[in-house]
């Protein structure tokens, strides 16, 4: 297991355009013009990863938390060809596990994780209303092993702030999870 920091995008960055197909839920693929008007968290996940295993309750109680003003889209970018557990069904099975209701969505070609920077799995981005870049980083402190509860702090702490009006706090830390299992000789400069 490597672990990988998060690029960290720039603040203010806009949200990369996507229309990627969905492993859950409505057949139809969804595109990120879609999803204007509220605001809206990406998270990079992987189906096999114990740093997005670790954090998956979380992940369900910050949908149960916020769900009704948040948009939530997960994104799965890592390659079938080195990691086919990461494949559509493995993806469907583990948001079926853990009952998460938002999109669940596959990059095949990996052109949005590229879009976005994404370096490793979970790797969150917070957007506004105006599909602005407010927070990227931990969801909190706490690591496998390291004995802190995961609680989302940091990204609880963004969240709230932005449904508050009030400015996100610019100070961010990376998030570190395994690196995005790029295509054989396609990992990026990041990557």
């Amino acid at each position: 297991m490597v672990l990988t920091p998060s690029t960290m995008l720039p603040l203010g960055t806009p949200l990369p355009a996507f229309r990627l197909p969905r492993v859950n839920g409505p057949a139809t693929p969804l595109d990120s013009h879609d999803l204007a008007g509220r605001p809206l968290l990406v998270l990079f996940l992987c189906a096999h990863c114990p740093f997005v295993k670790h954090i998956e309750p979380e992940i369900g109680r910050l949908e149960r938390d916020y769900g009704e003003r948040l948009q939530i889209v997960a994104i799965a970018s890592n390659s079938t060809l080195t990691h086919p557990q990461d494949g559509p069904e493995g993806l469907r099975q583990q948001a079926e596990r853990q009952g998460w209701r938002f999109p669940y969505l596959f990059d095949a070609d990996q052109g949005t994780a590229r879009a976005f920077r994404a370096a490793c799995t979970p790797d969150p981005f917070l957007f506004d209303a105006a599909q602005r870049l407010v927070y990227r980083g931990q969801l909190d402190a706490s690591r496998p092993g390291n004995g802190l509860a995961c609680d989302g702090r940091d990204l609880r702490d963004a969240l709230d702030a932005l449904l508050a009006g009030q400015p996100v706090n610019p100070e961010q830390q990376p998030a570190i999870g395994c690196n995005i299992k790029w295509h054989p000789g396609q990992t990026p400069a990041w990557g």
